[in-house]
């Protein structure tokens, strides 16, 4: 495999120490906190900045509010929560305040899909992507490791516009060099192949890639990209992977219904028609227990790629 790893770290203390960098960097960016300062990591930029930083309690809703105020004059505000509260409670607050007139707020959610883990259904969010990426201009972004999370972290606050910045709790493996660029809205090559496509974004590139590798020794050759940028969608790059594989198999941490399958099944139905396999979870709540036992329960791990791509190959 091209892409091997020495580490595992949590993508959300990528989040933390790109926070952290920012502190030093950004004069004008601010963070807000909704009682979760050491589930986001966010300990070391107080450390820096404790007079840019605003502890918010458990009041979702108002920091969203208190977000879209402050870039008024020209603050930078991150907000971090879980995903479930970053979202589903405060949509109304981000749709009117935030997305309807363009503020530059950037929602940091942690904590995403079913590898939340223990604390069960109501914590695991598997519709936020579906959620955020209808709102007009907001970009939405999922990122797939700890350097990933970081340089993603540094590059939205260069970013002039709302942003949906989604990441998680599990320690996963470390495997995008840390000199990588992030280029928002642009697709990453990790594993050109000539058999099926395979797309996929956040904790789900990773088991791509062990599929694949898996697949190679079955004589199945995988092209394998990384779709960190859910909205804008590179588009380019999946329809020129297509073109030469004709099948494509997309796979995230996240309902199939309104994710980043639906987003590529979208754009490959107006200009390529192609046939797809989601790899996804299917229209459910998820349940309490570990991120291994629930991604090999609802289908979203690597045995779940290997499987999606064999039937697809099959058709």
């Amino acid at each position: 495999m091209k892409y091997t790893y020495t580490e595992k770290k949590d993508t959300r203390s990528g989040f933390g120490a790109g926070l952290a960098e920012l502190a030093d960097k950004n004069p004008n960016v601010v963070a807000l906190c909704a009682d979760l300062i050491g589930s986001l990591k966010m300990e070391k930029f107080i450390e820096k900045a404790p007079e840019r930083f605003i502890q918010v309690g458990i009041a979702e809703a108002n920091m969203m509010g208190i977000a879209a105020g402050l870039t008024i004059n020209g603050k930078i505000p991150f907000t971090g929560t879980f995903a479930n509260f970053s979202t589903s409670r405060v949509y109304d607050q981000i749709r009117q305040s935030i997305a309807y007139s363009n503020k530059n707020v950037k929602i940091c959610a942690s904590h995403a899909g079913l590898t939340l883990g223990e604390d069960g259904a109501t914590h695991q969010v598997l519709e936020d992507i579906g959620m955020m990426k209808m709102l007009p201009g907001m970009t939405v972004i999922n990122t797939c490791d700890y350097n990933q999370t970081k340089a993603a972290t540094l590059a939205i606050a260069d970013f002039e516009g709302p942003v949906y910045l989604r990441f998680g709790r599990p320690v996963v493996p470390v495997f995008i060099p840390e000199d990588m660029p992030f280029e928002i809205g642009k697709g990453i090559m990790l594993q050109e192949g000539t058999d099926v496509t395979i797309v996929a974004t956040g904790h789900l590139v990773w088991e791509s890639l062990v599929a694949a590798d898996e697949l190679e020794k079955e004589g199945i050759s995988c092209e394998v990209i990384n779709i960190h940028t859910i909205k804008p969608l590179d588009e380019e790059i999946i329809l020129k992977s297509v073109k030469k594989t004709g099948k494509i198999v997309t796979a995230e941490e996240h309902n199939y219904l309104g994710g980043l399958g639906e987003s590529v099944a979208g754009m490959l139905a107006r200009k390529r028609p192609t046939i797809q396999e989601f790899v996804a979870v299917n229209d459910t709540f998820g349940e309490s227990a570990t991120p291994a036992e629930l991604m090999k329960k609802y289908n979203i791990d690597a045995e779940a790629v290997k499987n999606a791509v064999k039937k697809i190959m099959a058709r």
